[in-house]
């Protein structure tokens, strides 16, 4: 008679409630909140919120820089994951931990970095001035700022992937006759497709949340780089708790359509 062995981890039942519960206490109950306090204001209020001039500068500028740097950091990204996995080489290891550096390092400690370097009297920023334009207190620096936060997710996202593909199915393809380009868009590009769009989501949606490492580069100018987050700290400041509330339901709602669509165009990838 053969004998039992327990799961290591309870039940179905157990494990789906604890589950639940963890996340209504963290996400759930915190978003439900914010949707009750919002839900005070007549639909006519919200719209006068989310639609002034000041709101709406906002929103195009820290999506926008967000998604910038998120295609940035999907091309950059994926050339680093390739060099570390495909290639070795003297200080490997060093550049390999280095890419973790974003996520250890405070955003602040990286803003205040980031602005000494590209200001106008910066190493960097000054070279700029004297070709004519600004890297600091401009979009491109937000965009710069982002890079550099967002910049692990889509290496460490793709680099396992890469790493998991073997090199015998390239060469096999080389030695049929295929061309690299050809290698790449038939082999390597629908593996790595799933992988990257996961990177690329999960940059795109740390960038438009971002805070500390935006506001000292960014010089905080309302429309013009003024992001949707400091708008937020703004009108908190002010005590106008409502108006925070429905701005950050407006970056919730804006998010949560865009991820919904790049999850959808990646289910759509994997399926056969």
């Amino acid at each position: 008679m053969s004998r039992r062995i327990s799961p290591v981890i309870p039940g179905f039942g157990l494990t789906l409630g604890y589950t639940l519960v963890y996340l209504s206490l963290i996400v759930l109950i915190p978003l439900a909140a914010m949707f009750i306090h919002a839900s005070q204001l007549t639909w006519e209020q919200f719209w006068n919120i989310v639609s002034a001039p000041r709101v709406i500068a906002a929103l195009k500028l820290s999506f926008g820089t967000a998604l910038f740097a998120a295609i940035i950091n999907g091309v950059i990204g994926t050339l680093l994951a390739w060099v570390l996995v495909r290639y070795t080489f003297p200080g490997r290891k060093v550049i390999d931990a280095m890419i973790d550096l974003p996520f250890a390092l405070p955003t602040a400690v990286a803003g205040i970095a980031l602005t000494a370097l590209y200001a106008p009297s910066g190493w960097v920023g000054q070279f700029a001035t004297d070709l004519g334009f600004k890297i600091a207190y401009t979009p491109l620096g937000i965009t710069l700022a982002l890079t550099f936060v967002t910049l692990p997710f889509v290496v460490r996202t793709v680099q396992p992937v890469l790493a998991d593909i073997p090199r015998e199915v390239e060469e096999a393809a080389a030695c049929l006759g295929a061309k690299p380009l050809q290698v790449f868009r038939h082999i390597l590009a629908p593996a790595l497709l799933p992988a990257w769009l996961t990177g690329f989501a999960l940059a795109f949606a740390r960038g438009v949340g971002e805070y500390g490492s935006v506001i000292f580069i960014a010089g905080n100018m309302p429309m013009k780089t003024e992001i949707l987050p400091l708008l937020i700290m703004v009108k908190l400041d002010q005590y106008d708790y409502t108006g925070a509330t429905a701005i950050g339901v407006l970056m919730l709602v804006v998010s949560f359509i865009l991820l919904l669509l790049i999850n959808l165009l990646q289910r759509r990838i994997e399926t056969p």
